[in-house]
């Protein structure tokens, strides 16, 4: 299905549009990474809401996933060289269940850790997919991790950054866990509605002579956008958190 549309784009072009748009994410990036979390709006909802509000809650987790770039990187990078529908949703189905299970333990059970080191794991997992991409692990060390097994377990991690999110605030008793799992319905909507651009985006991507060349120097953008990330949480955890 890939063979009879092909861009008009000189692959010259096209790779300063790629590096363009990589720019700018990273600008964005570097902008607004400190304010990952509640905004002030949210917050003062959900520190003011009492009882069950399923469809605000359901709201503010597929936000929080939509605008989740930690998140959204990872899975970009654990897509990235999936062609089949099977094998995306089972990936995905492995992420969710990490992340939920997590997310709600942690809230629950108040199981707390400090939250820069868990966005530092968070940024590692993506310098991880993107090294994994690369064939980085064979190449370097002989052996690949299970990237199945991966990708649950830095789900547990995703999750569990979502947690030290909520538990930042302060939520009423009443109506706890049903929030929750409205939360977390929220998230697992965005992370549908953010996974199918990101699906349809890579497909037209896939659809260029280009890709192949072009999909080494994102994968290596990917990383350095992961220990980004890693650097800016370290840095907040000596500085502030440590």
């Amino acid at each position: 299905m890939h063979s009879a549309i092909r861009f008009p784009l000189q692959p010259q072009i096209l790779r300063r549009i790629v590096l363009l748009l990589l720019g700018l994410a990273m600008a964005f990036m570097s902008a607004t990474l400190w304010a990952h979390g509640v905004n002030e709006n949210d917050k003062a909802f959900i520190e003011g809401a009492s009882g069950v509000n399923i469809i605000p809650y359901m709201y503010l987790g597929a936000k929080h996933m939509v605008t989740g770039y930690d998140h959204l990187l990872f899975l970009a990078g654990v897509i990235f060289f999936l062609y089949r529908l099977k094998d995306v949703g089972a990936y995905v189905t492995l992420f969710a269940i990490g992340h939920s299970t997590t997310l709600l333990l942690g809230v629950i059970f108040d199981i707390r850790a400090n939250p820069y080191i868990i966005d530092a794991i968070i940024g590692l997992s993506v310098v991880y997919k993107a090294i994994d991409n690369l064939d980085g692990f064979k190449t370097w060390f002989g052996v690949s991790p299970n990237p199945k097994a991966a990708v649950l377990i830095f789900g547990f991690f995703h999750g569990f950054g979502l947690a030290t999110k909520i538990q930042e605030l302060t939520l009423s008793k009443d109506g706890l866990i049903p929030n929750l799992i409205s939360f977390n319905v929220g998230v697992e909507m965005g992370q549908f509605m953010a996974l199918t651009v990101i699906l349809l985006l890579m497909n037209l991507w896939r659809m260029s002579p280009s890709f192949n060349r072009s999909a080494v120097v994102a994968n290596a953008a990917l990383m350095t956008a992961g220990f980004v990330l890693i650097g800016f949480q370290l840095a907040g955890y000596f500085s502030q958190g440590a």
